[in-house]
């Protein structure tokens, strides 16, 4: 076995590493508001989310993986000074989304993992170009992926918002047990399909860092193109087991940190994001699972009083987002400078 190979697999199994911790993170996102409004306890719950995180796969293409694999970094502008040099790029923005998603876990604030890992990876890639963004940056990728940043929750309040208001007038002469039992039930469908746009979405971006290994490596220089089927099993099943572990403090803030909600409202703001989500992963846009739920989460709130919204805690949430890109970055490019601190010291 040749000695690139080896450390693809490795990094392979880093990068999976990030997939499951993406899973435990972001499990939140699908499974918080099911689980503050009772509908399922947290153990069903999970089980529930990383069924249908795993059998996105079978709905959604590659769309996502590609923008991250091919549209953000052109990784063939980064000189190769040192053996694997460019897999150390791809390795340092994966441990810094991984550090980064670690702090914001045990803090309970539910930040975006597919910013930490876009983050991460430009942070790694700029201190391997000696901070030059000539030639190393690609334009439409990132503007898309930018512009979501702010549109995704913005689209989640919105959908959400409409959704509710929609909902109440439909049942304004239904009694309150009688809505409750109701959508108790469709809380179920609600939960699946948001599950299956999280997985869709986040899955896609642990195969898109992979098949720029691939092609930074040259075992296939193809893969940012065309992924092989492997690549995508393994990142779904990885991102399904992750949820299946659970993030339960992060499920805490947004289950009923931000606002209470009730069936009818956990319903509308896990439709809205499911919306949000199947529109970006199939146009290719690597969102924010959790900046579409909570914008979504906020809107229901929005629609009782504006009051209803804790909006001490959402803010704190908001900074969690702001951060997330820079410190990410900054995390992924000290990696990278010790990565060639040890290399000066004990490559030669």
């Amino acid at each position: 076995m040749s000695l690139v190979l080896v450390f693809v697999i490795v990094f392979v199994i880093i990068a999976l590493a990030f997939d499951y911790i993406n899973g435990f993170h972001d499990a939140a996102n699908s499974i918080a508001t099911v689980v503050s409004t009772r509908v399922l306890t947290p153990g069903k719950a999970v089980m529930w989310a990383a069924f249908f995180n795993f059998i996105a796969f079978a709905i959604f293409g590659t769309h996502v993986a590609k923008t991250i694999g091919g549209d953000l970094i052109n990784i063939q502008a980064i000189d190769e000074s040192f053996e694997f040099r460019r897999i150390w790029v791809l390795l340092c923005g994966v441990i810094g989304a991984i550090i980064w998603n670690l702090i914001t876990w045990y803090y309970g604030l539910p930040s975006s993992s597919s910013h930490a890992l876009v983050g991460g990876y430009a942070g790694a890639a700029l201190a391997a170009h000696g901070g030059e963004f000539s030639n190393l940056f690609i334009a439409h990728g990132w503007i898309k992926t930018l512009i979501f940043i702010v549109v995704s929750p913005l689209a989640g309040m919105l959908l959400g918002f409409l959704f509710m208001v929609g909902l109440l007038w439909i049942v304004y002469r239904s009694s309150p047990d009688k809505v409750d039992r109701v959508f108790r039930k469709l809380q179920l469908l609600s939960a699946a399909l948001f599950s299956i746009g999280h997985g869709g979405n986040d899955a896609q971006k642990t195969m898109g860092i992979i098949a720029a290994a691939l092609v930074a490596s040259g075992i296939d220089t193809n893969a940012a193109k065309s992924l092989p089927f492997w690549v995508v099993l393994v990142c779904y099943i990885a991102i399904a087991l992750g949820t299946l572990s659970g993030g339960w403090r992060i499920i805490h803030t947004m289950g009923s940190r931000i606002t209470k909600l009730k069936p009818i409202g956990g319903f509308a703001a896990e439709t809205a994001g499911a919306c949000t989500m199947f529109m970006a992963t199939f146009g290719g846009i690597p969102v924010s699972t959790t900046h579409t739920i909570n914008g979504a989460i906020i809107g229901v709130g929005a629609t009782r009083r504006l009051s209803a919204v804790r909006w001490g805690v959402a803010g704190t949430v908001v900074w969690a987002w702001i951060l997330t890109i820079p410190l990410s970055a900054l995390i992924a490019a000290l990696s990278f400078g010790l990565v060639t601190m040890g290399y000066a010291v004990f490559g030669k």
